[in-house]
């Protein structure tokens, strides 16, 4: 069957007076970084990995997602997965769709997913199952008793991010010289919607300059005029990556800890370093992971990196949690927290956050790997109906893995909940 596609709008913020001055004139320039809402960010290397949230195309969710019933029977491997982390997962997004009316679509360009009302029954039921010593074959049961298997016709994507663990100062020094900066008190948003009809969910990112809404300064222009306050000083290379992952835990040399969260990015386009040194010769296309890139990076020094950083404008900013549990990934998209291999994130123009969906895709080491997660975030680069973007967790070994997945050929199955499937 064949589903169409069509927006959604998010929620607006309030718009701050400055914003309305000047805006037509600045509209124009202002449409090339219109983007989502800001959520956490993440790669894109040329290969593995995330993007940070570049602009995405008025006509990007045009093309409808096509999909086919299946069966449980007939996913191969399902039998064999732990779908208990995908369980607390799921709990973790009801709780999200839960504040939502009964009547508002889960996402109204992903119509298969229908209303928050939809959801329900199988919130409450696994809200009820989730504990430390819930068996396998029950969480198994759990999905068999409550959703149907949707099989999504096109083949996609799999890349993977995670949580790095940062060394940082509170000073800086020769080493830590890059500041993690806080966002900038004249960055401003907006919802184009509110402007433009059919642009609903579109933000407007920029600043107010001359009576006209500008673009915000680009990368290079923030870090020479220090704009944002630092909240922390790290290695160069460090801070550059956390701002493509989007989220990181710090680590200062006195056992504090504090999580680095998403706060804004500047609204310009993201641009891939990864892809630039594959254009000049520099890596392989097959050899440009990001262990790649930081090898190279760091055999050449700051001379090969300061200008290479300049080449992307895109710059990201952040908040500081200090009140973190160890135990639990950073906050995605949805506003749920992500959970190691059960997290994945998700074209927002085609799927709804909170949805189960069983992959079938190569991970390095493991070349049939099988697993079931669920829709809780997005990235700039996760573009199209089977595009994921794996979370594998937080610290070096999750890095590693990270880094190095890309499986161009990946399978998708959607679970959606019975009484949907009937209809």
């Amino acid at each position: 069957m064949s589903l169409p596609a069509t927006r959604t709008g998010v929620s607006p913020r309030s718009n701050r007076p400055s914003l309305l001055a000047g805006l037509s004139a600045g509209l124009a320039l202002l449409l090339s970084a219109c983007a989502s809402d800001p959520t956490p960010s993440r790669p894109d290397t040329s290969a593995p990995g995330r993007a940070e949230r570049p602009a995405a195309p008025q006509d990007r969710a045009a093309t409808p997602l096509r999909v086919e019933p299946a069966d449980f029977g007939a996913l191969g491997g399902w039998d064999r997965i732990d779908p208990r982390p995908a369980l607390s997962a799921l709990v973790k997004s009801c709780r999200r769709i839960e504040a939502r009316p009964d009547r508002e679509p889960m996402n109204a360009r992903a119509p298969y997913a229908g209303t928050a009302g939809d959801w329900r029954g199988a919130c409450l039921e696994a809200a009820m199952l989730d504990a430390p010593d819930l068996s396998e074959p029950a969480a198994r049961s759990f999905f068999e008793r409550n959703f149907t298997p949707v099989r999504v016709r096109e083949r996609g994507r799999l890349t993977g991010y995670y949580e790095p663990y940062v060394e940082v100062r509170r000073q800086p020094d020769r080493e830590f010289s890059m500041a993690i900066r806080g966002r900038p008190g004249d960055l401003l948003t907006g919802d184009l919607g509110q402007f433009i009809a059919g642009h609903d969910g579109q933000r407007i990112v920029g600043r107010a300059e001359d009576q006209t809404f500008s673009p915000y300064l680009s990368r290079a222009e923030i870090e020479r005029e220090n704009h944002g306050v630092p909240l922390a000083w790290g290695r160069p290379i460090d801070v550059f990556f956390l701002q493509i992952q989007g989220s990181g835990r710090l680590l200062f040399p006195d056992g504090g800890e504090a999580r680095a969260r998403f706060a804004a990015h500047n609204g310009l386009p993201y641009v891939s370093i990864g892809r630039i040194l594959i254009a000049r010769g520099e890596l392989d296309a097959h050899g440009a992971s990001k262990q790649d890139i930081e090898a190279w990076l760091r055999a050449r020094g700051p001379l090969a990196w300061r200008p290479l950083f300049d080449e992307n404008p895109r710059y990201v900013f952040f908040s500081l949690d200090t009140d973190i549990n160890p135990e639990e990934g950073p906050i995605g998209s949805q506003g749920a927290a992500l959970t190691p291999m059960a997290s994945m994130a998700v074209d927002p123009a085609h799927h709804a956050w909170g949805v189960p969906v069983f992959v079938e895709a190569a991970i390095h080491g493991e070349p049939d790997w099988r697993g079931l997660v669920v829709a809780q975030d997005a990235g700039g680069a996760i573009t199209g109906p089977a595009r994921g973007d794996l979370f594998f967790g937080w610290g070096h070994e999750a890095g590693e893995r990270a880094g190095r997945q890309n499986d161009p050929d990946a399978r998708w199955t959607l679970l959606v909940p019975n009484a949907l499937a009937r209809r």
